[in-house]
C-alpha cells in the first residue's frame, strides 16, 4: 500500500496521505513522497488542479515525532538529522506555491504543526465542520518555527502569535474567519465542495491561472509600486496569448471560448 495514492480524473490530480496509523505524519518517506508527486505535476500538462487529502481520521499531524527522536541517535545529537529534516519539509512546502497549478487542501479531523503549515501553504483550503487547526510545539518545548513561516503569510500576526506561544487549536470556523482555510462545510459535504471548487478552477484557461498564481506570490514579496510595475508587465505579457484574445472576443459575441489549452 502506498504512503501516498494518487488518482487522477480529468484535469484532477488527487493525492492522498495514506499512513492513517500515525495520522498522516510528515515522516521522512511522506515527504520523499510528497516531494516527488509535486515534481512529476510540474511537468504534468494534462494536470489543471490538484487536490491534497488525508486518509484515517486526521488530514495530518506534522512531523513524525518518533522518527524524530530516533533522529537523535548520530553522533552529533541529531543536529545535522535535523537541519536536513527541515530543509527537505520547505523545499516540499515551496514545491506547492510554485506548482503552476493551484493545489487545494481538503482538511479534515486535525491539521497540527507542520500539517497547519500544510494547509497554510496550500493555495486554497476547504475543511470539514469540527476540523481542528493548531501549531503546537509550544506544548512539547518545540517552537513551530517553520510552520510560523506560512501561517503568518495567511493570518493576522497576533491570532498567529497566539497559536504558536499557546498551543491551542482553533475550530474550523475560526480558521475561516482569520483566513487560514476558505470555508468550513459539513462533514458528508467536503469532498463534494472540494470537486466542485476544483472543477471550477479546471474550466479556466489553464496558461492564464498559471502566470496568475506566479505573479501573486512574486507581487506579495514586493513594494506596492515594485507590484504594479511587474504585474502590469505580467498582465501586457498575458494579452499576447492567443487563448487570451479568443476568451476576450468570446465574451464580446456572448459565445463559449475556443480555448487551445
Amino acid at each position: 500500500m502506498a504512503i501516498l495514492e494518487r488518482n487522477d480524473a480529468g484535469a484532477i490530480a488527487r493525492l492522498q496521505m495514506n499512513a492513517p496509523e500515525r495520522l498522516n505524519a510528515l515522516s521522512d518517506e511522506m515527504l520523499a513522497a510528497l516531494q516527488s508527486e509535486f515534481d512529476a505535476l510540474r511537468e504534468d500538462r494534462s494536470i489543471r488542479v490538484v487536490v491534497l487529502s488525508g486518509a484515517g481520521k486526521a488530514f495530518c499531524a506534522g512531523h513524525d515525532l518518533k522518527q524524530m527522536t530516533q533522529g537523535r541517535q548520530a553522533s552529533d545529537g541529531g543536529l545535522s538529522y535535523f537541519q536536513d529534516l527541515f530543509d527537505r519539509c520547505a523545499k516540499m512546502m515551496m514545491s506547492i506555491q510554485s506548482l503552476p497549478q493551484p493545489v487545494i487542501a481538503q482538511t479534515h479531523g486535525i491539521a497540527t504543526a507542520a500539517g497547519c503549515q500544510l494547509v497554510a501553504t496550500c493555495d486554497l483550503a476547504i475543511a470539514a465542520e469540527g476540523t481542528r487547526f493548531g501549531v503546537n510545539g509550544v506544548n512539547i518545548g518545540l517552537f513551530c518555527s517553520t510552520p510560523m513561516v506560512a501561517l503568518s503569510r495567511n493570518i493576522p500576526r497576533k491570532q498567529a502569535f497566539e497559536m504558536l506561544t499557546t498551543g491551542d487549536f482553533i475550530s474550523a470556523e475560526r480558521a475561516a474567519e482569520l483566513g487560514l482555510i476558505n470555508r468550513a462545510v459539513p462533514e458528508h459535504m467536503l469532498e463534494e465542495e472540494t470537486n466542485a471548487l476544483a472543477e471550477k478552477l479546471a474550466t479556466k484557461l489553464n496558461s492564464a491561472v498559471k502566470v496568475g498564481k506566479t505573479a501573486f506570490y512574486q507581487q506579495l514579496t514586493m513594494r506596492t509600486d515594485q507590484a504594479y510595475d511587474y504585474t502590469a508587465e505580467v498582465m501586457a505579457q498575458n494579452m499576447m496569448d492567443r487563448d487570451t484574445e479568443e476568451g476576450i472576443s468570446a465574451f464580446i459575441e456572448k459565445r463559449p471560448p475556443d480555448w487551445h489549452q
